[in-house]
């Protein structure tokens, strides 16, 4: 409602203010919270090293990332099928020009990786006008990485502790999980920092599955960033098709 209201009015000031909380949170996380986290993950696996549990959790989340990775892979070939029919073009060769992207990625965790995402969609043909408005956009707003690793991870955690993973479950977690993942700050370990009050309010989590969370979700932070910034350039190639355009050779 207050984003419509400052739309509305185009009041600069409330949207200043915004902004610059936005920017408080995303250096409290950066260079507070994820600074400190591994001394806190330390202490999580040596509680679990005393109770005898951290071989069993490891060989469970040893399988949960392995079918992690392949799910990204998964979904970036869909996302490419669908784009590469709807443009007419090679889904293949799409995804090929967007290995750079995905590395870098693997290397930077956040969405300092935009700029590599914008160059490489260009050259896959994307008019310039509308990769420098996808890509940046879908930057906050496309997270379907990390979604996928919240999830896998958080089923892993429930079964582990004996709670249901129905359909009833899980299904009103992925929706909100969807509308939460808009608010995740573009830093590294943001996504599950934004998704741990729906963790404790709808699946809930006690305080260690969620430190549990926090550690297994970091350990693979950098492919879920991957599979998010290279699934951008899909959604680019959609919307050129949509707005009229071709790719450009």
């Amino acid at each position: 409602t207050l984003v419509l209201e400052i739309a509305a009015i185009k009041g600069e000031t409330i949207k200043n203010f915004i902004k610059e909380f936005q920017s408080i949170i995303e250096k409290l996380i950066s260079n507070i919270i994820i600074p400190l986290l591994p001394f806190h993950i330390l202490g999580i696996f040596a509680n679990m090293t005393h109770a005898g549990q951290v071989a069993t959790i490891l060989s469970v989340f040893a399988r949960v990332f392995i079918m992690i990775i392949l799910l990204h892979i998964t979904v970036l070939i869909i996302q490419f099928t669908v784009a590469g029919t709807l443009a007419g073009a090679n889904p293949f060769r799409l995804l090929k020009n967007m290995i750079p992207a995905y590395f870098t990625a693997l290397g930077t965790q956040s969405a300092a990786t935009i700029p590599v995402t914008l160059q490489q969609t260009k050259i896959n043909g994307v008019q310039d006008e509308i990769a420098d408005f996808v890509i940046p956009l879908c930057a906050t707003i496309h997270l379907s990485g990390s979604t996928i690793t919240l999830v896998s991870c958080s089923m892993a955690n429930m079964m582990l502790n004996g709670m249901s993973t129905n359909f009833a479950v899980m299904f009103p977690f992925i929706l909100m999980l969807g509308v939460t993942m808009v608010a995740a700050p573009g830093v590294p370990g943001g996504a599950v920092m934004a998704a741990l009050g729906i963790l404790e309010s709808m699946l809930g989590f006690s305080s260690p599955m969620l430190s549990l969370m926090i550690a297994l979700y970091l350990a693979q932070d950098s492919f879920g960033t991957a599979a998010n910034v290279t699934g951008d350039a899909a959604i680019a190639v959609i919307v050129n098709k949509i707005s009229g355009y071709e790719l450009k050779k």
